[in-house]
């Protein structure tokens, strides 16, 4: 009877002075490129929309646009950094998430909410009722929005495929 055997191998990079483990080869898989990306153009939304929404208020905070883009830039960049800390740090965490719903539904939820604030953004920004400045800034973080969200699609049919239920 034959089998197949796997065989996964972990870089890891430790200091002699503390025992902080980074599983630094966790970024050099598809997975771990994706979040990290995902958190660099998240950072990107987040700067540029928080400096132009307190730098130039346009309409009321709660109901505008832009603010709703603000948010879920925010909620999905510290929800990446969480995934992509914890992966980084435990060396079985990487290997585990992705076995789990938890990606799966994480991305699904992070795609379909940054893609309608985008969308929400990109046609607020396009009816005119910015001035140009504020209309290249907000124009561009709804694009690079929707960039990010097709990144959030990728991992989210990436963690269906490695979804195991259990």
């Amino acid at each position: 009877m034959s089998h197949s055997v796997v065989i996964t191998r972990t870089t890891t990079t430790t200091t002699s002075t503390s025992h902080v483990v980074l599983n630094t080869g966790y970024l050099r898989t598809t997975p771990g490129l994706l979040k990290l990306a995902q958190l660099i153009i998240g950072a990107v939304n987040v700067g540029l929309v928080a400096y132009y929404i307190r730098r130039y208020p346009v309409s009321s905070l709660p109901t505008s646009p832009e603010f709703f883009f603000l948010l879920m830039a925010v909620a999905f960049l510290i929800g990446t950094f969480c995934l992509l800390a914890s992966c980084l740090v435990s060396l079985s965490t990487g290997g585990i998430i992705s076995k789990t719903i938890y990606e799966l539904i994480y991305h699904t939820i992070a795609f379909l909410l940054y893609l309608i604030a985008s969308i929400i953004l990109l046609v607020d920004v396009t009816n005119g009722r910015y001035w140009t400045t504020l209309k290249e800034a907000y124009m561009t973080a709804s694009i690079l929005g929707l960039i990010v969200s097709s990144l959030y699609l990728f991992s989210a049919l990436l963690a269906q495929r490695s979804y195991r239920g259990i």
